[in-house]
């Protein structure tokens, strides 16, 4: 069973790695549109409570911080390029993992649907609330919830929350390269020991 899973979901970052790069967001970006970027999100980059983010690690060596930012980025590009909000896709795409507190300090054993990957997009969803309700709106309110679809159960209801989802697993997909690091990732999800 945990082989045919690690496949799917191996097969399941490689799709999303092409479809994103089919959907050219590869390459030099033009500094007007990472200026705009930044005037949409410089309110929250800025805030100390978003700086923590710098301080927890994501996946690999990729603090949050760095993680959120490129699936903005991401988001923001393909939104506007398709006419969408991308002005919800930038703010969502920077609060989808606005949880609380780092996985890594988590230590207590939980069962699977409880553990970080099943339950952070509530807790971002809570926190982004508590923070920046300003910037709350239905496109990015289901964004953070249902970023983690399929591990979510609900796909997101927006395009521009499915554009946070391939734009969070293309970004995170650049981790699960090394597969050390995407074997002991997956086991840390499931409960398994690492290598």
């Amino acid at each position: 069973f945990l082989k045919h899973l690690t496949k799917l979901l191996i097969i399941y970052i490689i799709i999303v790695d092409r479809l994103v790069n089919i959907m050219n967001l590869e390459g030099n970006y033009c500094s007007k549109i990472l200026s705009e970027w930044y005037d949409i999100a410089y309110p929250i980059i800025n805030n100390p409570e978003f700086q923590r983010r710098k301080n927890f690690r994501h996946h690999g060596k990729v603090s949050v911080y760095d993680h959120v930012i490129k699936v903005s980025i991401h988001a923001f590009i393909m939104a506007k390029s398709k006419g969408l909000d991308y002005k919800s896709a930038c703010i969502a795409g920077l609060l989808h993992d606005f949880y609380e507190t780092p996985w890594e300090e988590d230590k207590e054993h939980k069962p699977l649907l409880k553990r970080h990957a099943f339950t952070h997009a509530e807790n971002a969803l809570i926190n982004a609330r508590k923070y920046f309700p300003e910037y709350m709106n239905p496109i990015v309110e289901d964004a953070i919830l249902r970023h983690m679809f399929p591990l979510n159960r609900k796909h997101p209801k927006y395009k521009e929350g499915w554009i946070i989802t391939i734009a969070d697993k293309k970004v995170s997909a650049e981790c699960f390269r090394e597969i050390d690091f995407f074997y002991n990732t997956f086991l840390a999800i499931i409960g398994g020991n690492k290598c």
